[in-house]
């Protein structure tokens, strides 16, 4: 199997059968990632996602090896989300997702009780600032290491930590327990 850098450069020499390749591999992740940013809209996360895809095609002939191309794709979609939401028409004035309130006559059962928890961790990772909430998402749910979240953010290993920090403590606050 070709890696990531290798195949970037495939591309960069004119191979397109490449770019099907690592838009197969980092769709879907990619695609959530952009859905935890933008407070669990999809359609946005969708048009973000190829959005992100577009400028990587773009912007393929500055992609330079070794540098990981994850990290170089996880830049380019933080970028995008960053666009999207500096825009005066698209600034996020509401809050991430409306309050969930169990009719009192139905019985919560595990489904009910884990999907309310992931409300709710939903709720307190879209209170976190932009900032913040980069570097938990492509941590915790992106599972990008520290070096990779520093590049792709392109900021020193101790703001990520600082970052990652600071909204967890921000999310135990919210949610009131333990977060790890």
């Amino acid at each position: 199997m070709q890696s990531d850098e290798d195949l970037a450069r495939s591309i960069q020499r004119g191979e397109p059968a490449a770019l099907n390749i690592l838009v197969e591999r980092h769709h879907s992740p990619l695609l959530g990632y952009l859905y935890r940013m933008t407070g669990g809209n999809r359609a946005l996360a969708e048009d973000l996602t190829q959005e992100a895809f577009l400028r990587a095609l773009r912007g393929i002939d500055r992609y330079t090896h070794p540098r990981p191309f994850k990290a170089w794709l996880y830049a380019i979609a933080a970028n995008v989300a960053r666009d999207h939401f500096k825009s005066a028409d698209n600034r996020r004035t509401d809050s991430m997702a409306e309050n969930f309130d169990a009719p009192a006559d139905v019985a919560l059962d595990a489904n009910l009780v884990a999907a309310e928890e992931a409300q709710s961790v939903a709720r307190a990772l879209g209170a976190l600032p932009d900032h913040q909430r980069e570097a938990v998402v492509l941590r915790y749910y992106q599972d990008l290491s520290l070096p990779e979240i520093a590049d792709a953010l392109g900021i020193p290993v101790g703001t990520v930590k600082s970052r990652l920090s600071l909204g967890l403590k921000k999310m135990k606050e919210l949610l009131g327990e333990s977060v790890q």
